[in-house]
């Protein structure tokens, strides 16, 4: 059994039933050849936490934000790293194999990433739904 996703925090900032919570880099990180390219470690990441307990936390209370289910992860992987890279493999073989020349295929390849990272960015509301995080105090 895997266990769920869990990030320290500090509560930043609280608006109506909504908890800001700034995410310490985890000390895995630091011994990770990738924490450059993963996003995960570095500059702070504030994580947004919807509850109906809202009230009961505190500007700099110590909390931890989890991922109410593990197959959450595994989707927000897919949808971030797996289903990009698919789209830029299918973009750049597709326009080489239409006889594009190397640059042109690679510039339509990137311009793809970035049109899927835009359909992203816009259906971002969809995946506010589907991806919820839990807060517990410390």
């Amino acid at each position: 059994m895997s266990q769920r996703i869990r990030h320290r925090g500090v509560v930043k900032r609280i608006e109506g039933n909504r908890v800001y919570v700034a995410v310490e880099q985890q000390s895995a990180c630091a011994g990770c050849h990738a924490k450059g390219l993963c996003g995960g470690s570095g500059s702070e990441r504030t994580i947004e936490v919807t509850t109906p307990h809202a009230e009961s936390f505190a500007i700099g209370d110590m909390v931890i934000v989890a991922l109410l289910q593990d197959s959450m992860a595994m989707s927000s992987i897919v949808w971030g790293y797996v289903a990009p890279l698919a789209v830029l493999l299918i973009v750049l073989f597709g326009t080489t194999a239409l006889g594009a020349n190397e640059g042109l295929a690679a510039c339509c390849s990137i311009a793809s990433v970035a049109l899927y990272y835009l359909a992203l960015y816009v259906m971002r509301g969809i995946f506010q739904r589907k991806i919820k995080f839990t807060i517990i105090k410390e």
